[in-house]
């Protein structure tokens, strides 16, 4: 590899994108193919939320590092709206993670706090405790507007001398001396090394290189929530589901007169194909949808459905994302992928890690990390 690489990141949504700022910023030449157009895929259906209210410690400090950098691009311009994040837990053990998640945070430098079900009011007034042991508050978590952070994204890495193709999907490869020439529809494109941030599309991208890449494209529903008079408080995210318990209901202020709830718990049979799926909420959906939030909001006044969409999680089989070479006899091809529904709060370090092995071949600015690569043992098919 060269002192400066030529670095091809395959996919213009969040990953991709931090991929490359990161990449740039350690002075490689990256050039970014997007077969749409940016934030065309799963980033732009996303509902933008970024929390640290994990129980598992690794997860917690994925999101340590993330959160480092969002801070760090907030004061650079990127909107970020901190309603704060609350977990519920439905038993007494969870509660129990809850509080060790807490002092983890805590020694992170994370602020978070136990409520307890009958404190729950204080953060949400609507709120029905009934089922529930109490809850697990990040007041500096948020929302932001997924768009916004891949167009914030796209002008860094070009203000720092990266390119953008839009509309170029990649059809082709063949490898020379050295790396790789990428056939797209128009002229080809040598580099030294690609990096595979391909999403929902990261499976047949790495078929073009030979590899077999276990992700599993799931389809999730989410919906606009009208309220006919505003609230007067602001609604922080609320998650229904812990370690995979739980109904997998969550809601969040969108507006003073609109929330967003989506399911983020489903029962996929086959994997979604990302060029033909339906992009629409479904009716029995948003019956199901309004079940839960019935059970969990009985008293919020005056609330209606409204529009709905659908988007894909990349899914792998541990629910861990892909970060590294699939193949260690080919470290220039690394992949940055299978992030699930977690690809907007865990995207700069995502992208930190792959420019790791990019440029030192290892994920030296987050150890640890090296358990991410998609391996043998974590490459498997999704069940």
């Amino acid at each position: 590899m060269t002192a400066s690489p030529h670095v091809v990141v395959i996919g213009a949504g969040t990953l991709g994108l931090c991929s490359a700022l990161h990449l740039v910023e350690q002075g490689a030449r990256v050039t970014v193919l997007e077969g749409q157009s940016i934030a065309s895929g799963s980033s732009g259906r996303a509902v933008g939320v970024v929390g640290s209210q994990f129980t598992d410690p690794f997860e917690i400090m994925l999101r340590v590092h993330s959160l480092r950098r969002f801070r760090q691009w907030e004061s650079q311009g990127l909107g970020f709206n901190h309603i704060g994040y609350l977990r519920l837990a439905r038993t007494q053990k969870q509660m129990e993670l809850f509080a060790k998640s807490a002092e983890i945070q805590a020694e992170a430098g994370l602020r978070s706090r136990l409520y307890r079900a009958n404190e729950l009011k204080q953060l949400v007034p609507h709120i029905s405790p009934d089922g529930l042991e109490g809850g697990l508050f990040g007041p500096d978590n948020g929302f932001l507007d997924p768009h916004e952070m891949c167009d914030f994204l796209a002008r860094m890495v070009r203000d720092q001398g990266g390119e953008i193709r839009q509309y170029r999907k990649l059809i082709g490869v063949k490898r020379r001396p050295g790396g790789y020439t990428l056939e797209t529809g128009g002229d080809p494109v040598e580099c030294d090394v690609v990096v595979n941030a391909g999403g929902a599309w990261a499976p047949q991208v790495a078929e073009l290189f030979g590899q077999r890449l276990h992700i599993w494209p799931e389809r999730h529903e989410a919906v606009v929530v009208h309220l006919d008079e505003p609230l007067d408080y602001t609604m922080p995210m609320v998650m229904d589901l812990v370690n995979g318990e739980g109904s997998g209901l969550n809601f969040r202020h969108e507006k003073r007169t609109e929330l967003i709830a989506e399911i983020h718990k489903v029962d996929s049979s086959a994997p979604e194909d990302p060029d033909d799926y339906n992009d629409q909420c479904e009716e029995q959906s948003k019956v199901r949808l309004a079940e839960l939030l019935l059970e969990r909001l009985p008293e919020l006044p005056s609330a209606r459905l409204g529009r709905g969409w659908a988007g894909l999680y990349p899914v792998t089989a541990d629910h861990r994302p892909f970060v590294g070479p699939i193949d260690a006899s080919e470290p220039s091809l690394v992949t940055a992928a299978g992030a699930g529904g977690y690809g907007i709060q865990l995207a700069p370090v995502i992208g930190q890690i792959a420019a790791d092995w990019v440029l030192h071949g290892g994920p030296v600015s987050a150890p640890g990390t090296e358990s991410l690569l998609p391996s043998a043992g974590r490459n498997i098919a999704v069940n």
